[in-house]
């Protein structure tokens, strides 16, 4: 009596003859699967939020959020103003790459007025006093086909003059 059912053969399946290399293609893929998952989470891939600053002569600008995201991902940037003189008309100007790619979800608290100059989202705030503070949240999601890097630089103006421009990048991946 054959001690192997139909169509196994002792050579192919218990001896694995002719399959040399496939058990080393399966555990190599595995520890690829493994490494994206340990490289998740030592955050090579974003989500953990850092704070950038820049400041003038007039107010400060600091930006809170992650500079790296996934796509569907939901997260939140936080920018805060600090006026170290009185800014009569406080203009946000966002670089393009805040919209790109990207679905705002919510702005709080909502600007007077939202326009755009040269491609760049303008949000109007009322005036500010020395030392006044302004904080705003950005509440986004990642659309899941944006992928690269793109410029969510952030300039602080008085009506349409610059007072502090502050440099940023978002990197996104799949």
């Amino acid at each position: 009596m054959d001690p192997y059912p139909d169509h196994l053969d002792r050579g192919r399946h218990h001896d694995l003859t002719g399959r040399g290399h496939q058990p080393w293609v399966r555990r190599i893929a595995m520890v690829v699967l493994g490494a994206l998952v340990v490289l998740g989470l030592l955050n090579v891939f974003g989500q953990r939020s850092e704070t950038t600053r820049a400041s003038g002569a007039a107010a400060a600008l600091e930006v809170r959020g992650p500079t790296k995201v996934r796509g569907g991902l939901l997260y939140q940037e936080r920018i805060t103003v600090h006026a170290l003189q009185s800014i009569q008309y406080p203009r946000l100007v966002l670089s393009q790459g805040w919209a790109d790619g990207l679905q705002i979800n919510t702005i709080e608290p909502s600007p007077q007025s939202e326009s755009t100059r040269q491609g760049k989202l303008v949000f109007s705030y009322d005036k500010l006093q020395a030392g006044d503070k302004l904080e705003v949240w950005v509440d986004y999601q990642v659309n899941p086909t944006h992928v690269g890097t793109t410029d969510t630089s952030v300039e602080l103006d008085n009506q349409s003059t610059p007072l502090v421009h502050l440099e940023r990048h978002l990197v996104a991946f799949p």
